[in-house]
């Protein structure tokens, strides 16, 4: 018991970090990132980042990666939010390190044939759903059937590979929306448990 409630204790999150997807340009003006992380700095207790990514249009991995661990300290206390490529980016940081939970918003699993998402380094080896798994206490998928980038099966293949609690739309294409109160309530779920 006592192990448990020690186990709790290190991973209980008190902070998200909002990984946005390639191409945004300023991420606080680009889709609901500067609204959602407005949002979540007025949970009382927690704290959210965001950033300008180096490399915004290709998204390296080999950049974005240690970015994430060293300019947005990502930790086992943390919640990795990420959109398009930042959901690429999130699950292969859990592949390699401990965080609280992930949410991913239009998650993919191939580069789609496009050129700058087979040069982002994402989808160069096979994924270790596995090991995120072991990484994380629990993962939230956002995905949309009518998004015009994502065919669903490979979003749903995320979410079933990562067993992750699947939240499905048919209306909310890639989620570039300004605002996301869904994302909101989850995580406000997520960090009362």
């Amino acid at each position: 018991d006592s192990l448990l409630q020690e186990r709790i204790v290190m991973v209980k999150a008190i902070k998200a970090v909002i990984v946005p997807g390639n191409g945004s340009g300023d991420v606080t003006r680009s889709n609901w990132y500067g609204w959602a992380n407005r949002k979540l700095n007025d949970i009382p207790g927690f704290s959210s980042t965001l950033k300008n990514m180096p490399d915004p249009i290709t998204a390296k991995r080999s950049i974005w990666l240690p970015f994430m661990k060293d300019n947005l300290k990502v930790d086992e206390e943390t919640i990795i939010i990420g959109h398009s490529s930042g959901a690429c980016a999130a699950v292969r940081y859990a592949e390699q390190h401990k965080v609280a939970g992930i949410i991913l918003v239009g998650a993919y699993t191939s580069d789609l044939g496009d050129s700058t998402e087979a040069a982002s380094g994402y989808f160069s080896d096979p994924w270790q759903w596995d090991l995120a798994k072991a990484n994380v206490d629990w993962v939230v998928l956002f995905g949309s059937t009518d998004d015009p980038f994502l065919p669903w099966k490979e979003q749903e293949m995320v979410a079933t590979s990562l067993g992750a609690e699947l939240h499905k739309y048919e209306n909310r294409g890639h989620f570039m929306d300004q605002t996301f109160p869904e994302l909101i309530k989850v995580v406000q779920e997520k960090i009362k448990q």
